[in-house]
């Protein structure tokens, strides 16, 4: 990306008055290790010129990501190419990743295929919204998305977002880590297991993932074009047994659509905490809604075509005895190389495609859980990006391996689950920006994204998304729970958790600003 910032380019600024100060006399060690870790309050990114270890400016010289969450300032705000917001989201979804959830319309809750396509469709192109519109924040305020919800959850209160957040992050990437660990162990089930699938394509993504943005951009503009013609082939080769559905299906329940259009929400609306992350370096001065657009496009249109597809697989593996003996040894995995069985040898080619085509998810998973660690302690800023990253990997890999083992009742629990929270989230920072900073993101004041006293005090935020489980609780149906309400309506949850945070921000914010006298 010729227009992008540059990130590891770090002997261009002179060295401030602090870096050129000489320790005072009996100044010890332990000193020196506070005073480096110490986050100055409103300290933005500045690329330093400070000696650092000869690993390490290797590793900015190869174009590796410096800055982790300080703010950035506009100056280096100048990349132009917006077109890289669409193939950043649409390859790291464009991958099996999506063919589970599709699956579990037909395969779990018993749904036509011309049914579960609707379903899909209007669930996504409504919850996609949000996100994008979120996305417009980046490259305007120059701040990371959980540093972004400082200024409405507040410093301290933010660290129950960021913790969900990193839930979801994490529970994203371990159901890619496994689709990818069964479609590696599927070539050789008799020597090759799902927890070596799992750590290769795990190690896989953490070298994607180490160099940070730019490198991640690059990767996901380029890995679109195998992922594209292996889906092409799987389909292709196994295409003409997917119209083998079950016949005579009874229309689905307003239960059955609920509950299920709340797992495609939860697939979505979590975007909402990471999308400024992949925005933040883009020039602000061009198109806001050239912004939306490419991420909301990105999202949507790599993802339902999958989504749908999952749900052919899904109603078709019944009524293919082939499909259904690998299913229940190898998973997906199992399943999709039934179907590139009559390619030979060239179908296990495909194969190993399509199971590194996750290693884009799971890098883009792993960058924004390290920004989410970052944000955990003040001192953490100043720990070098990457070494979360090593941190994540060693959480990611021992996690998938245990989550495999019970696959899809995990993953209706993670999708139902994540769309509740990040209603409520994907709400505040929306009403927050509208409603009471009028679109205005100079208000977003880098002076202050790390300084408590002068940002909000987060009580609106927390309150108003705690009021709104009054009637989410309720309207829960999972595996392991169906609230009163939803034993009727099925699952309105997600809904319940974007409208009624909204409705009760609205005062609550307002009292806040009255009482403190600023936003």
């Amino acid at each position: 990306m010729s227009s992008s910032p540059s990130l590891g380019d770090g002997d261009k600024n002179p060295p401030s008055v602090a870096e050129n100060q000489v320790p005072a006399p009996g100044k010890d060690h332990r000193g020196r290790v506070i005073d480096f870790l110490r986050v100055e309050e409103g300290e933005v990114y500045t690329a330093h010129s400070r000696k650092r270890p000869k690993w390490y400016q290797r590793l900015l010289d190869a174009g590796a990501e410096e800055n982790g969450i300080k703010p950035v300032p506009a100056e280096q705000r100048t990349n132009t190419e917006y077109n890289n917001l669409f193939t950043v989201f649409f390859t790291s979804l464009f991958c099996l990743l999506p063919l589970p959830t599709g699956m579990l319309a037909t395969l779990e809750y018993g749904m036509s295929l011309r049914d579960s396509a609707i379903i899909i469709v209007f669930f996504a192109m409504l919850t996609c919204i949000p996100p994008a519109l979120m996305c417009m924040a980046g490259p305007q305020t120059g701040l990371r998305q959980l540093v972004q919800a400082r200024y409405s959850f507040g410093l301290y209160l933010v660290t129950i977002p960021l913790l969900l957040n990193a839930a979801t992050i994490i529970g994203f990437a371990l159901m890619s880590a496994i689709v990818g660990g069964q479609a590696i162990a599927a070539l050789n089930p008799e020597n090759v297991s799902v927890d070596i699938g799992i750590v290769v394509v795990c190690v896989g993504a953490f070298a994607a993932s180490i160099l940070g943005y730019r490198a991640l951009h690059w990767w996901e503009r380029w890995a679109l074009l195998p992922n594209l013609v292996a889906i092409v082939v799987a389909v292709g080769c196994g295409g003409k047994h997917l119209h083998l559905q079950s016949d005579h299906l009874p229309p689905p329940t307003p239960f059955k659509v609920l509950t299920y259009g709340g797992l495609i929400a939860g697939y979505f609306l979590t975007f909402g905490g990471i999308v400024s992350d992949y925005s933040i370096y883009h020039d602000p001065e061009g198109p806001k809604w050239k912004i939306c657009v490419y991420t909301y496009l990105g999202l949507l249109t790599s993802s339902v075509p999958l989504l749908i597809l999952g749900a052919a697989i899904g109603g078709a593996i019944p009524n293919v005895d082939s499909w259904a003996a690998a299913y229940e040894i190898s998973g997906i995995g199992g399943v999709i190389l039934e179907m590139l069985a009559p390619s030979g040898g060239f179908g296990k080619f495909i194969m190993v495609l399509l199971a590194l085509s996750v290693i884009g998810n799971i890098a883009m998973s792993m960058y924004s859980m390290a920004l989410n660690l970052q944000l955990l302690l003040p001192f953490l800023a100043k720990v070098p990006r990457f070494f979360f990253t090593i941190v994540t990997m060693a959480i990611m890999i021992p996690l998938a391996i245990r989550v495999a083992e019970e696959w899809e009742t995990s993953l209706q629990n993670l999708l139902a689950l994540i769309g509740y929270w990040a209603g409520c989230f994907d709400a505040v920072l929306i009403e927050e920006l509208v409603v009471f900073r009028r679109m205005d993101y100079t208000t977003y004041d880098h002076a202050i994204w790390n300084v408590g006293r002068k940002l909000p005090s987060g009580i609106a935020a927390i309150l108003a998304s705690l009021i709104s489980m009054a009637l989410v609780i309720p309207g829960i149906s999972a595996v392991w729970y169906t609230g009163p309400i939803a034993k009727t309506t099925g699952d309105i949850g997600f809904e319940m958790a974007f409208i009624v945070t909204a409705i009760f921000y609205f005062p609550l914010r307002w009292l806040e600003v009255k009482w403190r006298g600023h936003l």
